[in-house]
């Protein structure tokens, strides 16, 4: 089968598809043919080993100190079930399905996955490349608007990278809790986060920080661009601000939280079944849809690459699968 790797870190060059055995399932696995993938700013991250601020180390420790440990790339897919091991009952072969494999070699045209691990049914009307879309950042926004910053209706919340591949989901994830949202992106993105259901729009490059109006209940920043001074300013007493990327200084800003009026949280999310079926709910309620930015044949996996580590995108950089 052909399937995305790397051999060692660095620039999208080093990303190539080759041919690999095709994978047998385990008895409480499924064996998936995979119609689409997708690239988010973890691949990037796991391919460059670029892992940001404090989690340099940890992610070299994790992902190979020196090399890659896993060669293979890729945790976002869509596809079609064909076999199922004896204790995988939860799917029979045929049934349509999307979800994330963190441990990489989602990109492939066979993976195997445990049945319950973050995997699920696509939603009724979307085609494989919409499902191949939704995971990462869905599951993402999902996690840090409604379980890190227990988002409420009537909250005020403003989200930073608003039309990227995570900020595009937290729009409509915080329309969908009853917030009231401003999303911040450049010019070419307004449209976008209006269609979306952004309550008001910040144009970075006409308004400054300092100029950003504040009161807000909650800020979730998607692409570490504020510092926590600054989101500080920017929130009401008893606000939260929410950095998707951290390092020292975010480190530094947690333990002054006893001594400030707001509030900042570090958190990772996990990919689960649970909250994929959440997805799929916003999604079959109408509130939440897939928003694709480019599409490319998984042979032109290293442009996917290169457009994500960009960071100028708006919502997910999807791969068709041969």
């Amino acid at each position: 089968m052909q399937a995305l790797i790397r051999t060692r870190y660095g620039p999208p060059e080093v990303v190539q598809v080759a041919d690999l055995p095709q994978p047998e399932p385990a008895a409480n696995e499924l064996l998936i043919r995979v119609r689409a993938s997708a690239v988010n700013t973890g691949d990037w991250r796991v391919r460059a080993a670029a892992f940001p601020g404090v989690l340099a180390i940890p992610g070299r420790l994790m992902f190979g100190i020196l090399a890659p440990r896993n060669h293979r790339l890729g945790t976002e897919f869509a596809g079609l079930v064909e076999d199922t091991g004896r204790q995988a009952t939860r799917f029979a072969a045929g049934d349509r399905v999307y979800g994330m494999l963190p441990s990489g070699g989602a990109t492939a045209q066979y993976l195997t996955i445990p049945a319950t691990d973050a995997v699920a049914p696509i939603p009724p009307g979307l085609d494989f490349e919409q499902a191949a879309a939704l995971p990462f950042g869905g599951l993402c926004a999902l996690a840090f608007l409604k379980d890190f910053g227990s988002l409420k209706a009537e909250q005020k919340l403003l989200i930073v990278g608003a039309s990227g591949g995570v900020g595009a989901y937290a729009v409509q994830v915080g329309k969908a809790l009853g917030a009231a949202v401003t999303g911040v992106a450049g010019p070419d993105s307004q449209a976008l986060l209006k269609s979306l259901g952004a309550d008001a729009t910040i144009d970075y490059r006409r308004t400054t920080v300092r100029d950003w109006p504040e009161g807000f209940d909650l800020v979730f920043d998607t692409v570490g661009v504020l510092s926590p001074r600054h989101a500080r300013g920017l929130l009401r007493d008893g606000g939260l601000f929410l950095p998707l990327n951290f390092g020292l200084r975010e480190l530094g800003a947690v333990l002054l939280n006893p001594l400030r009026s707001s509030r900042i949280r570090l958190a990772v999310n996990e990919d689960t079944a649970e909250g994929l079926h959440q997805i799929s709910k916003l999604v079959e309620d109408g509130r939440l849809r897939p928003v694709i930015d480019s599409r490319y044949p998984m042979a032109e996996a290293a442009r996917a690459h290169t457009q994500v580590e960009s960071r100028h995108r708006q919502g997910s950089i999807v791969l068709t699968v041969p």
